[in-house]
């Protein structure tokens, strides 16, 4: 299936490119596995889990998720602010593709 993608001259326009878009960057295939593994969680509780994450980084990698449609944020009106984050149905979809890149880590790892 791989090879498909390498010889197809629009390498973009493939499902691969794709997932790779969506998830793409530092932090934000850590991000869909906390909200899998804790959700609901609020901003400061993943600031927690990732440690060494700046509120812009947080923030703007959460406002993408959500933009891909990856992450429900469920805001509560209430004082002080209350927001939740959450996977949505599209990105629970994608954990079992970070479930199997786990798998394989735990099984190639030199």
């Amino acid at each position: 299936m791989i090879k498909k993608y390498i010889e197809d001259a629009n390498f973009e326009d493939t499902g691969f490119s794709y997932t790779l878009s969506l998830i793409s960057g530092k932090y934000k295939m850590v991000i869909l596995y906390c909200l899998m593994e804790f959700q609901p969680v609020r901003f400061n509780e993943l600031q927690r889990y990732l440690k060494k994450i700046s509120d812009k980084t947080l923030s703007q990698n959460l406002k993408e998720l959500e933009k891909d449609g990856l992450v429900c944020r469920k805001v509560y009106s209430q004082i002080p602010p209350k927001v939740e984050y959450s996977l949505s149905e599209r990105g629970r979809s994608l954990m079992s593709v970070l479930d199997e890149m786990c798998v394989w880590g735990e099984n190639n790892r030199v």
